[in-house]
């Protein structure tokens, strides 16, 4: 149940917000807003504004923003129409320029909630940074570690009858024996019963160190609002860069192009709420960046393609067919579901094989 609410809440939202930037800037621009949608699917009810349909639809993962003018309408005929050229309202009749501002406002919604969320962990909870304790803080999936058994919380006294009394001192005894067996005594958080496990190190290749895959525990220091103002704004540039940086690396093929699907994002976000209001709120920023930066790529149906629509008209000073445009849109959102099933299969596969 926990899983699911979480996933309501990352997916709702990262697209309302999304949405949200489109809807206040059309609304600013005073192109008419047919409807602001929470979900997908048919509507569970809804407010009918003056101008405007507040609705929840059935499936909770999104929403949408439907304005007047970007889409071809059905008339009272049942034909596709485009707003008349002689509506104000309508988006197709703004200028470029103001048309563009609505399509960029989504994205840059995501980054601000990014911002939020950062700013509102580090005020609320305090600045994280990594304690000196010879506790263990958190795993890495796959590790050693993981597989001889050692939790979070496990106090790790000694390495190989070495006392370990912080985190430097621990390191410096894994590090120190790659590929190497070791004696670990822990005493268990939960009993604080003693108990030695044996693992084996696995040896980093970039500096030849000792690794089991464990990582200290974080400690948070209280912080003003300002300060919290200033950690939140460097997270959030910090994530996007590297982001930014990974996507350009599976682009160019120097790095595996290791994409994650809905099932895979859905087992994080499971993850992260067990692990804690905190980490939740900040795995929501770090994928609402993701969602800004891929919703500028220019991939047809995604925001970016149609900014690069925006362009071309800007610089030709007519747009292009609206048939055509709309085709290209179309073809698309059918490669993007295609992927999407694709990445989906792959996520499956890899749980399944994972459970074997």
């Amino acid at each position: 149940m926990l899983t699911t609410l979480a996933i309501v809440f990352v997916f709702g939202s990262m697209v309302m917000i999304h949405e949200l930037g489109h809807y206040m800037v059309a609304k600013w621009i005073g192109v008419k807003v047919i409807e602001y949608s929470f979900g997908f699917g048919p509507k569970l009810f809804g407010y009918q504004g003056k101008e405007t349909l507040y609705a929840l639809r059935i499936i909770p993962l999104g929403g949408f923003v439907k304005l007047h003018g970007m889409d071809p309408e059905i008339d009272e005929n049942g034909k596709d129409v485009i707003a008349p050229i002689h509506d104000e309202r309508s988006f197709m009749n703004k200028p470029v320029w103001q048309r563009m501002a609505v399509i960029v406002a989504g994205p840059i919604m995501n980054f601000v909630l990014a911002i939020i969320l950062f700013v509102g962990v580090f005020a609320f909870l305090g600045i994280p940074s990594a304690g000196n304790t010879n506790i263990v803080g958190s795993l890495n999936p796959g590790k050693p570690a993981v597989t001889a058994g050692l939790q979070p919380g496990d106090k790790i006294l000694a390495v190989n009858n070495q006392s370990t009394l912080d985190w430097t001192a621990l390191t410096e005894a894994i590090h120190s024996k790659p590929d190497q067996v070791l004696s670990i005594t822990v005493e268990r958080a939960k009993d604080q019963q003693h108990q030695t496990i044996s693992v084996k190190t696995e040896k980093d290749a970039p500096t030849g160190n000792g690794m089991i895959g464990i990582a200290p525990e974080i400690i948070y220091t209280h912080a003003s609002i300002l300060q919290s103002t200033r950690y939140g704004l460097e997270r959030t540039f910090d994530f996007t860069k590297t982001i930014m940086m990974l996507l350009t690396q599976m682009i160019t093929g120097k790095i595996p192009a290791d994409v994650g699907g809905p099932v895979m994002i859905a087992q994080v976000i499971g993850e992260g709420a067990h692990q804690g209001l905190a980490n939740l709120l900040s795995l929501t920023g770090v994928l609402s960046i993701q969602l800004g930066l891929i919703n500028l790529f220019p991939i047809p149906a995604l925001d970016g393609s149609r900014l690069i629509f925006l362009l071309i008209e800007g610089v030709r000073g007519k747009p292009l067919q609206a048939e055509k445009e709309n085709m290209i849109h179309l073809v698309g959102f059918v490669l993007l579901m295609a992927l999407m099933i694709a990445v989906t299969y792959k996520d499956i596969l890899r749980i399944f094989v994972k459970a074997g």
